[in-house]
C-alpha cells in the first residue's frame, strides 16, 4: 500500500499541478491538505482579528514589560525579591494575591515575557485533570525540543482541588512547569498547604491615587488604546477616577473606556471633564473581601487602643457600610475592653457588655449609634493591659513549670486528707494546724499571709486611671506580705 502511494501521489500532484513540498508527507501521514491548512490559518487570523477588536481597554493597554507596570514597587523595584528572581531567571513557583484589579494576570504574563517562557493560562475552578496532563505532556515535549520552559498560570488558585494538585505538583517540584497562582483570598487560609509549601507568596497592593492617575495618563498616550483619537483628561477628572476606583486598575480603565465611548465628538479630539468622569463610574464600593474583614477590624482595634476615636469611627463606618455584622464589631470591642483597658477603667467592660446586648436587641441601623458610643468611650479610656499580661504569664508557668501544690492551710476543709499523726488517735485535719489567717480580722484586711508558696508576681498594675488606686493598695498588701514572710523565717 505504501509503495502504491509513493507511485500514485506524484502522478496526482503533477496532474493537479500541485507542487507543494509538504503535500506527499501530509497525505502519507494522514494530515490535512497543505492548502486546507492555509485556509484554516486564514480563518484563524480572521477570528483573532475579530477578538482583538472587541478587547476591553484594560486588555489593549496591558503592560508588555516590567518597566511598563504601574505600582507594585515593593515587589518590582530595584533589589526587591521578585525583581531579582525575574532578572536572574531564577523564578520558582509563586502565588500572587491581593485585591481585584491589582494586575495579577498582567504581572504573570510580563514575567513570562521577561523570562522567555511559554505561557499557559487556566482557571483552577474549571481546569480538569485531563487538561493538566495535556499541559504537562506539552511542556515536557517543548522543553526537550527547544529548551523552552513553561509557565502555568492558574487564576483562582484557592479553588484548585487535591486531585488536580496530585497530578501537577510532582512536575512543579521537578521544575518542568513553573506554577504562578493568583487569588484575591489570603492564601494562608484559602490555599492548600501543599501548594503554599512549594511557593513563594507575593502580595499585590491596590494602586495609590497617584499611581492610578499615572495608569490613566499612560493609557491615553498608548497607541493601542484609541489610535484615531487624541484624548485629554482634566486634573479634576483624574482625581475622581483615582478616588472612586479604590486602587482597582481595571475599574479605572473601564471608567475611561465608558467615558470615551459615551462621549460624542465631531473631531478626533476629546476632552474628558470632571462631570464626564463622574458620570462614567459607579459609586465607589468599599474593597472588603475576606482580607478586608480582618484588616478593618484590626485597624479599628488598634485605633481604640491608641486612643484615636476618630480613626476608630472611620474603620467602623467602613465595616458597617460594607455590610459587616454589627455583632462582630461589638464582640471585638468587648474583648478589647478587657485586653487593652482592664482595670484602668473597670467601667469599660460594662459599657462594652451593654453595647453587645443592645446591638443584639435593636439591630441596624440604630445599632451604629450604640457601637459608636462604645468605641469612642473605650478610645478615651486610660489603657492598661496588665490583667491580660498577668493571666498569660500565669498560664505559661502552669503549662511549662512544675505545678505548685496548694498550701495545706488554703485547702478546702471538705477535700483535705485526714491525719492522726498527732498520736492522740483523734481525727485532726492538717490544714487546721497551719493556722489560716482570716483577712477580715487583720488591720486594713491585710494579713500578709502567703497564698502561693513561692515568690511570684504576675499582676503589675499601671500608674494610670483607676488602676493607679489599685496599685497603691497592692503595694501595701505586698509590703505586708514581705514583712510577714520575714518574721516567719526568723
Amino acid at each position: 500500500m505504501l509503495a502504491y502511494a509513493k507511485l500514485v501521489i506524484p502522478l496526482i500532484s503533477e496532474k493537479m499541478e500541485i507542487h507543494h513540498p509538504a503535500y506527499t508527507s501530509s497525505v502519507l501521514l494522514g494530515l490535512r491538505h497543505p492548502y486546507t491548512s492555509r485556509m484554516t490559518d486564514l480563518w484563524k487570523a480572521n477570528r483573532d482579528t475579530a477578538l482583538k477588536a472587541v478587547e476591553p481597554l484594560a486588555a489593549r493597554v496591558r503592560p508588555r514589560s516590567l518597566d511598563q507596570v504601574v505600582g507594585q514597587t515593593h515587589l518590582l523595584g530595584e533589589g526587591k525579591l521578585l525583581r531579582r528572581m525575574i532578572d536572574a531567571d531564577a523564578l520558582t513557583s509563586v502565588i500572587l494575591h491581593g485585591p481585584p484589579g491589582t494586575g495579577k494576570t498582567t504581572l504573570a504574563e510580563v514575567i513570562a515575557k521577561a523570562t522567555s517562557r511559554r505561557f499557559i493560562r487556566e482557571n483552577a475552578a474549571s481546569v480538569g485533570v485531563k487538561r493538566i496532563r495535556e499541559i504537562i505532556d506539552d511542556a515536557h515535549r517543548i522543553l526537550g525540543d527547544s529548551g523552552k520552559r513553561t509557565i502555568l498560570f492558574l487564576d483562582e488558585i484557592h479553588r484548585f482541588s487535591k486531585s488536580q494538585q496530585d497530578v501537577l505538583l510532582a512536575d512543579v517540584e521537578r521544575g518542568l512547569i513553573t506554577l504562578i497562582g493568583a487569588t484575591t483570598e489570603n492564601p494562608l487560609f484559602a490555599v492548600n498547604s501543599a501548594l503554599i509549601s512549594r511557593s513563594t507568596l507575593f502580595r499585590l497592593e491596590s494602586l495609590s491615587e497617584d499611581e492610578t492617575k499615572q495608569l490613566l495618563t499612560n493609557a491615553i498616550h498608548n497607541k493601542a488604546a484609541y489610535p484615531n483619537l487624541e484624548i485629554t483628561i482634566d486634573d479634576d477628572a483624574l482625581a475622581v477616577w483615582a478616588i472612586k476606583s479604590e486602587g482597582d486598575a481595571r475599574r479605572a480603565l473601564t471608567a475611561l473606556e465608558v467615558a470615551v465611548l459615551s462621549s460624542e465628538t465631531a473631531t478626533n479630539t476629546l476632552d474628558i471633564t470632571k462631570q464626564i468622569a463622574e458620570d462614567s463610574i459607579q459609586q465607589k464600593v468599599a474593597n472588603y473581601g475576606a482580607d478586608g474583614h480582618y484588616d478593618a477590624a484590626s485597624a479599628m482595634i488598634k485605633s481604640v487602643r491608641g486612643s484615636d476615636p476618630d480613626a476608630a469611627l472611620y474603620w467602623i463606618a467602613r465595616m458597617l457600610d460594607a455590610g459587616e455584622d454589627p455583632r462582630f464589631i461589638a464582640r471585638r470591642l468587648a474583648i478589647l475592653a478587657s485586653e487593652d483597658i482592664g482595670n484602668a477603667d473597670p467601667r469599660g467592660i460594662m459599657v462594652a457588655q451593654a453595647c453587645w446586648d443592645l446591638v443584639e436587641r435593636i439591630g441596624m441601623p440604630e445599632a451604629r449609634i450604640t457601637i459608636a458610643q462604645c468605641a469612642t468611650y473605650l478610645a478615651c479610656c486610660p489603657k492598661s493591659n496588665a490583667a491580660y499580661v498577668a493571666i498569660d504569664a500565669a498560664l505559661d508557668d502552669v503549662r511549662n513549670d512544675r505545678v505548685i501544690p496548694v498550701p495545706m492551710y488554703l485547702r478546702d476543709k471538705n477535700t483535705s486528707p485526714i491525719s492522726s499523726e498527732d498520736g492522740t488517735g483523734d481525727r485532726v485535719r492538717d490544714f487546721e494546724t497551719e493556722k489560716y489567717q482570716y483577712s477580715h480580722n487583720s488591720d486594713h484586711q491585710l494579713s500578709g499571709q502567703d497564698y502561693l508558696g513561692v515568690d511570684k508576681r504576675y499582676y503589675e498594675p499601671k500608674d494610670i486611671g483607676a488602676e493607679k488606686i489599685l496599685k497603691q493598695y497592692l503595694d501595701e498588701a505586698r509590703t505586708k506580705k514581705r514583712q510577714h514572710n520575714e518574721q516567719a523565717n526568723q
